[in-house]
């Protein structure tokens, strides 16, 4: 399968190579040098046509590309619009499989709660999350309108495994390390039929809290956490 990697030089992409590129062909795409020197096809997701170049010949679509609200034009360009544009393009060329990433849209909503599993987003009024809660429904739309099969993960965290971090430290809810996110992305791929067309996920490594539950990415994608990596955070005895 031949995958356009949107967003190959950021803070996410260069650690998803390890777990997909024995699976798939990547084109590596994004408007910076990519920091281990790899080859990078210059796309910037707020031109259409950029896009729409880089889609063609391409088997799927992973956009992980995104702009903080500090730019807040800007991140209402890469981050709303930009999902427009990957959809459109997927539309145009016949591109039938899209991995979607945002941030976790139901946490601080349900922190005193648990088994949380599969509820409603609720965006709030933060700009950052309004512009990524856009570009969920924008990718839903043009899902079901077209039959496009996307996939979109949400997080609160994203890192290393605890072995690279020291014991003192806790984990955030919906926290995911970088070898469980190579395993979703592979199974988001290889995923033939997507429910409705259309599925979010709120990604966890971490379980051990109660609190925020993997169970639909178990039920839907057959992702399983590669450890249970909360023993790493139980006291010493």
């Amino acid at each position: 399968m031949k995958v356009l990697l949107l967003g190959a030089s950021g803070l996410i992409g260069p650690h998803l190579l390890a777990g997909l590129e024995p699976y798939f062909d990547l084109r590596l795409a994004d408007i910076k040098p990519h920091p281990d020197n790899r080859p990078i096809t210059v796309v910037d997701v707020r031109s259409y046509d950029q896009v729409l170049t880089a889609a063609h010949g391409m088997d799927a679509i992973m956009n992980f590309t995104v702009v903080r609200p500090h730019h807040h034009t800007r991140s209402f360009q890469v981050n709303t619009l930009g999902a427009w544009h990957v959809m459109r393009a997927a539309q145009e060329v016949g591109i039938r499989k899209v991995v979607h990433t945002g941030p976790q849209l139901v946490r601080n909503h349900y922190d005193h709660d648990f088994d949380i599993t599969d509820v409603p987003n609720a965006p709030g009024t933060g700009y950052y999350e309004l512009t990524k809660g856009l570009s969920n429904e924008i990718c839903r739309t043009y899902a079901k309108a077209y039959g496009i099969q996307t996939i979109c993960f949400l997080f609160n965290g994203l890192g290393p495994d605890p072995s690279q971090l020291d014991y003192g430290t806790d984990f955030p809810p919906y926290t995911i390390i970088w070898q469980d996110l190579q395993q979703a992305c592979r199974l988001a791929l290889e995923l033939d039929v997507v429910p409705d067309d259309y599925q979010d996920f709120d990604m966890t490594s971490f379980e051990g809290q109660g609190k925020y539950k993997a169970d639909k990415a178990r039920r839907i994608l057959g992702y399983e956490p590669s450890e249970p990596w909360e023993d790493y955070f139980k006291r010493k005895i």
